[in-house]
Order: C-alpha cells, then sequence, then structure tokens
C-alpha cells in the first residue's frame, strides 16, 4: 500500500501542471532536424523539430506521447530550449540522466525546472520517458550542425 502512497505523492500538482501546458507543441514546417524517440519499456514517444542560427536553437517544437513525468519533463525542455547551445543541451540531458541513476544535481540553467522530476529518481520505469525530450533535442543538434557544416 505504501508503494501506492508513493506513486501518487510522486505526481505532485507541480508535475501535473507542467504536463498540462507544454510549450512549444506546433512542429516546424521547415526544421533543420527532426528526431523521433520513443521508450520501449512504457512506449512514450517525443518527436523534436529544431532549428539553428549562430550556434543556437533559433525554433522548437515537439509533439509529445509521453506519461505525465515525460510531459513534465518535455515541458520543462520546451520552455528552456530557445536560445541554448548544443553543449548546454547536451550538458542538461546527461545532467538530468545523472540526477535520476544517481542524485546528482539538477541541470543547470536554464533547465534547472527539471529539478521536479527528482523524486522520480526511484522509479527507474520512468527515467526513459523522462529522458527523451532532452536525448531527441542532443540528437537534433547534431543533426542539425552536420547538415549545416556538409
Amino acid at each position: 500500500m505504501s508503494g501506492d502512497t508513493d506513486l501518487i505523492k510522486l505526481y505532485s500538482t507541480r508535475i501535473l501542471a507542467l504536463a498540462a501546458d507544454i510549450p512549444n507543441t506546433t512542429r516546424l514546417d521547415s526544421p533543420d532536424a527532426c528526431v523521433k524517440k520513443r521508450s520501449p519499456l512504457c512506449g512514450s514517444t517525443v518527436t523534436v523539430d529544431l532549428n539553428m542560427q549562430d550556434g543556437k536553437v533559433s525554433a522548437f517544437g515537439q509533439d509529445v506521447k509521453a506519461c505525465a513525468l515525460g510531459q513534465a519533463s518535455a515541458s520543462v525542455v520546451g520552455a528552456a530550449i530557445v536560445g541554448c547551445t548544443a553543449e548546454q543541451i547536451v550538458a542538461a540531458r546527461d545532467a538530468l540522466r545523472v540526477m535520476l541513476k544517481s542524485g546528482g544535481p539538477a541541470p543547470d540553467a536554464p533547465f534547472d525546472g527539471l529539478e521536479v522530476l527528482r523524486p522520480a529518481a526511484d522509479y527507474k520505469n520512468r527515467h526513459a520517458s523522462i529522458l527523451l525530450t532532452l536525448e531527441a533535442s542532443a540528437e537534433a543538434v547534431e543533426k542539425a550542425h552536420a547538415a549545416h557544416c556538409a
């Protein structure tokens, strides 16, 4: 029974509010890169489109089909990613992974809002869904950079 109570606590009011209000959910018409990621464990799927200009994300769109935790993560990322460099996105992805897997610090600003997902560290089956948007974004930035340099 206490497991059920812990799971209910995991879905805090803040997480549910983020999940209900995901920014940048309109896909881009002509993205520099588009990446779709799926969590095989839970079936959550995220597709991100982005454009880059002067080494920074200039436009971002996402389609999120995920649990509330994955949606909350997508919400924080969607609100913070425009204006970020590839290095910031990769650092946020890596920090989020460490935060979830081994209790490390939350990602630095502007992705520090991901701290709200710290309680999910105890639910390893949710980690993949939480990481989807940053993983897709990191891959998309890499693809966009490769396309510009080709």
